[in-house]
């Protein structure tokens, strides 16, 4: 039967959001005298179809299956905290809350990682589909559930499905999301029961935003066809372990490490040391070339290079079906990061740790974080849980935050977990030490709204599944690119698999509740170490001691670093051996003398000090070395470190990049009195990126335009943007080309996507040719308006200057003084389906924005651009925290939107301002701070 409910239905903002709620009635009627009549789908919404599916969080509502009464507790911007008496009313709880406020975002994250999104919205997502399937997401966590996870998690998994589903129970689409009144005009779907194998599926699609080099891969790969390996090496540079400080820095190595360093003392905080190939691109360091005005030749590329090279044409079609995806956990790993760091408490204002975590996601509408408390009224064998954090509308639990004991955060650590293999097909199979070997097969049956279903076939190889089988053009390979005379004939093309961590069963799940209880370091560490996907860097405090560690299945490989560019298939010496680094191999640090740990995706240990490879492609770890710089500079200053200097480090807007390049920009000579005046205002700039600031918004110009003119216009079409243009020189050519036989090409990638990104890659790579100012990378042809060629780096730098001054004029207008960052670097929230692909009055009514955002690429304040596309926001701090050890209770969060998915709920976006301005919201846990803070209350009955 229906729960049964009393007092109100609706939603009854507190004090501080009737205001807000006022407001959102009146949009509300607004709109919908506006829509009245309108056919686009064929009727109109009522303020009672808005409104039908906001949540009761008032009075009680009966539920069957609770053992005893539970209190759901919300401050005014509707964050519920809630309190239980066993561990399966509390998950049935947290199930029923999250559908409450965000079930429609639950129903169309299940159905992207089982690869069903046909199903809600017809043909347009049957290629996403078949993607999706081909990985097998849905299946992977079937396999985890039935064989790997604990009886515990399953019983918690067990109670959230419960609770989800009694929140469905008896209701209409309508009554559930606006979304679902939308779709209900186009097609009959209704929200079926969830599972707890929809919950486990969601870490795969985590997982898949934070798999590694995979992209670096590919890009290396596609630029074969015009860079030579000189080339590349010089887009993918060493990272500075000499400026920038890797996270692991103190401490022992273990036995299986004395290679390289002799043990210490066996003191807790031992270690395992470095890992990472000094080589950084992974091609062969012979031959050589130049790079002249829009293109680039040079010699034969090394065996490895030559055999990625032929697989141009297919990576390119593969990234293409990487970059559909739904970015609803990401940008699919194109500059991505995060921060965390934790400082001990001999350096802060209380005497205790302080720890602050920030991860770098796209922004989505809602945000993927729901922050909520879990609460136990007496914690014993029968409630174990006292947590509040962040975790994911879908998911039990709390994936970062604190519990009374202890807090941790995450950012992605980077190491290399995926490999993409070249694959010699040949009839039912493929070739594998000089024999064919029969693919496993599956087919798949992806439903369409609207439509008739599509049945697709599923090949895997040993290596893993064929994605190259989603797209034509992945097993054609271009007639002209040339393979090592080792390699097996291509046939009709080589087929491309993917071998991933995350294909293979894992126990991500139980870490998540182990953490979730864990009380002191020992047991935190124990917890981590099931956390086999996707790995983490993880940071931890308690009330005396802070920590590091990197959990993860990490894979040995049996030869090479298979991992920096497609392997050969065919050859066994290139297959993962089956073995991963052993966990108490894996490199972690406590209470280190220095007394802070610092992560922001920079390499995690020195090189040559570490018996394995983790990867080649660290972040370079300019976030990193800034948080570093801030914590010595209050520690060195004789300070003690507080909250609210937690928070202001997650502000800080520096951009490093441009403390480089200013003092040389400054030092050109320029004619024109329109750019000397944009010049000016690099004078006295103190390298910070305000919204208001005009001199961040012209030297982010001109940063751009120096990345377009000296790499971006020399890159493949595959990595330039969609539409970009240029006449270029023939692949092959010798030396440059004549203008009669230069050949039109056009960019194939979005403008979120596209390389040169303008991430702190590329702030190495142009720092490492600064000194070579007559590098070809330097040199460029005359542009349009006779804008001048440049031989050298002042002359590159000088007409960047002159086409970022006009670039600014037309975006921003002449007059300089109303030139400012914010009004190019802005913010817009879409929601994830119908925001972006429904009718326009439906964006309308979903969407938000824009805001004017201070911060940039690389900055702490990570508000990421990409430099080849445009200045708009494309990543952003999903959350802040900062978590006080001395007193929970004085501990402070935001989230980039609000706790509720429904569009004219007061809480849709209420966090948006103060996340913004950075602010931070006081974060209640103790049973009287959470009274206090406390508007609605609502009461679960059995």
């Amino acid at each position: 039967m229906p729960p049964t409910t009393t007092a109100s239905s609706g939603q009854q903002p507190g004090k501080s959001g009737r205001k807000k709620g006022r407001r959102a009635r009146l949009i509300v009627l607004v709109l919908v005298l506006a829509l009245v009549g309108a056919v686009a789908y064929g009727g109109y919404w009522s303020v009672s179809t808005v409104r039908a599916s906001f949540p009761q969080t008032k009075g009680s509502i009966e539920l069957q299956g609770l053992s005893g009464p539970v209190d759901v507790k919300r401050d005014s911007y509707g964050i519920p905290q809630i309190y239980a008496s066993s561990d399966a009313d509390l998950f049935m709880a947290q199930g029923y809350v999250q559908a409450q406020d965000r079930f429609y975002e639950m129903d169309v994250r299940r159905h992207m990682t089982s690869g069903r999104l046909s199903e809600m919205f017809g043909k347009g997502q049957v290629d996403d589909d078949a993607f999706l399937r081909t990985l097998g997401w849905d299946r992977v966590a079937k396999k985890e559930y039935d064989t790997k996870l604990s009886a515990s998690t399953k019983k918690y998994l067990q109670a959230y499905a419960k609770g989800v589903n009694a929140y469905l129970q008896g209701k209409s689409g309508e009554a559930i999301s606006l979304e679902y009144a939308a779709l209900g005009f186009k097609n009959d779907y209704k929200p079926e029961k969830w599972t707890p194998v929809d919950s486990v599926a969601w870490l795969k699609a985590m997982a898949w935003d934070l798999r590694g080099n995979m992209q670096d891969e590919i890009d290396r790969a596609l630029m074969t066809s015009r860079l030579g390996p000189k080339q590349i090496a010089d887009l993918y540079p060493e990272y500075p372990y000499s400026r920038n400080q890797a996270i692991v820095q103190e401490g022992q190595y273990n036995e299986l490490t004395q290679t390289f360093e002799q043990k210490g003392s066996s003191q807790e905080n031992g270690l395992s040391g470095t890992g990472t190939s000094s080589g950084g691109t992974g091609t062969a360091t012979s031959g050589s070339g130049t790079v002249t005005g829009g293109t680039a030749t040079g010699t034969s590329a090394s065996t490895s290079s030559s055999t990625a090279s032929a697989l141009q044409s297919q990576l390119s079609g593969l990234y293409n079906v990487l970059d559909d995806v739904p970015t609803a956990v990401g940008v699919n790993g194109q500059g991505i990061g995060s921060n965390s760091w934790v400082v001990a408490g001999s350096h802060t204002i209380t005497g205790k740790p302080l720890l602050a975590n920030d991860p770098h996601l796209s922004a989505a509408l809602p945000s993927v974080w729901y922050q909520m408390g879990l609460h136990c009224r007496t914690v014993s064998s029968k409630c174990q849980y006292d947590v509040s954090g962040y975790t994911f509308a879908g998911m039990p639990g709390v994936v970062i935050g604190h519990n009374a004991k202890i807090a941790w955060g995450m950012t992605n650590s980077g190491v290399d977990v995926t490999d993409l293999y070249l694959e010699k097909l040949s009839g039912d199979g493929y070739l594998y030490d000089g024999t064919t070997k029969p693919f496993t097969t599956r087919e798949e049956t992806i439903k369409v709204a609207g439509g008739a279903s599509k049945k697709i076939v599923v090949r895997e190889t040993n290596n893993g599944p064929l994605l190259s089988d989603r797209y034509d053009e992945l097993v054609k390979v271009g007639k002209k690119a040339t393979v090592d005379n080792a390699a097996p004939d291509r046939g009709d093309g080589y087929g491309v698999a993917l071998r991933w961590t995350a294909l293979d069963p894992g126990t991500s799940m139980d870490a998540v509740f182990a953490m979730d209880k864990a009380s002191n370091w020992s047991e935190f560490r124990q917890a981590a170490s099931l956390f086999d996907v996707p790995s983490q860097n993880l940071v931890y405090a308690d009330s005396e001691n802070i920590g590091y560690t990197l959990p993860g299945r990490i894979p040995i490989r049996a030869k090479g670093d298979t991992g920096a560019i497609p392997a050969p298939g065919w050859d066994p010496k290139y297959a993962w051996t089956g073995k991963y680094i052993e966990q108490d191999e894996l490199p972690y640090e406590y209470n280190p003398e220095r007394g802070y740990i610092v992560t922001a995706n920079q390499a995690v240990v020195d090189k040559d000090k570490y018996a394995y490879t983790l990867t080649t492609d660290w972040g370079y770890g300019t976030r990193s070395q800034r948080i570093t710089d801030l914590i010595e500079q209050k520690i060195k200053g004789g300070g003690k470190i507080s909250t609210d200097d937690m928070r202001q480090m997650q502000l800080d807007n520096s951009s490093e990049i441009a403390k480089l390049l200013v003092p040389k920009l400054l030092k050109i000579d320029v004619e024109d009195k329109d750019v000397r005046q944009a010049q000016e205002l690099l004078e006295g700039w103190d390298y910070t990126q305000d919204a208001d600031s005009a001199a961040a918004a012209y030297f982010n110009a001109v940063w751009r335009n120096i990345l377009k003119l000296a790499f971006g216009n020399k890159l493949p079409k595959e990595l330039r943007v969609k539409g970009q243009c240029l006449w270029v020189d023939p692949v092959n050519t010798v030396g440059p080309a004549d203008e009669a036989d230069k050949v039109r090409e056009c960019g194939q990638r979005d403008a979120d996507q596209a390389q040169p990104d303008g991430g702190d890659r590329w702030f190495e790579v142009v720092r490492n040719l600064m000194d070579d100012e007559n590098s070809d990378w330097w040199k460029t042809p005359k542009g349009a308006g006779d804008r001048p060629a440049a031989t050298n780096r002042d002359e590159l730098f000088k007409r960047a200057m002159i086409d970022a001054r006009w670039e600014l004029t037309a975006k921003l207008g002449k007059d300089i003084d109303t030139w400012s960052w914010g009004r190019l670097h802005r913010l817009f929230l879409k929601n994830q389906t119908l925001g972006i692909e429904g009718p326009g009055f439906v964006q309308y009514m979903l969407n938000r924005g824009p805001w004017k955002l201070s911060g940039g690429e690389a900055a702490v304040n990570a508000t990421g651009w990409n430099a080849a596309g445009g200045y708009g926001v494309v990543w952003v701090p999903s959350m802040r925290m900062v978590v006080n050890l001395g007193d929970p209770d004085k501990s402070k969060w935001i989230n980039l939107t609000g706790a509720s998915g429904h569009a004219y709920s007061a809480h849709y976006t209420d966090q948006t301002g103060k996340w913004v301005k950075g602010e931070l919201l006081d974060w209640s846990f103790s049973d009287d701070a959470v009274d206090k803070s406390t508007t609605d209350s609502l009461v679960l009955k059995p």
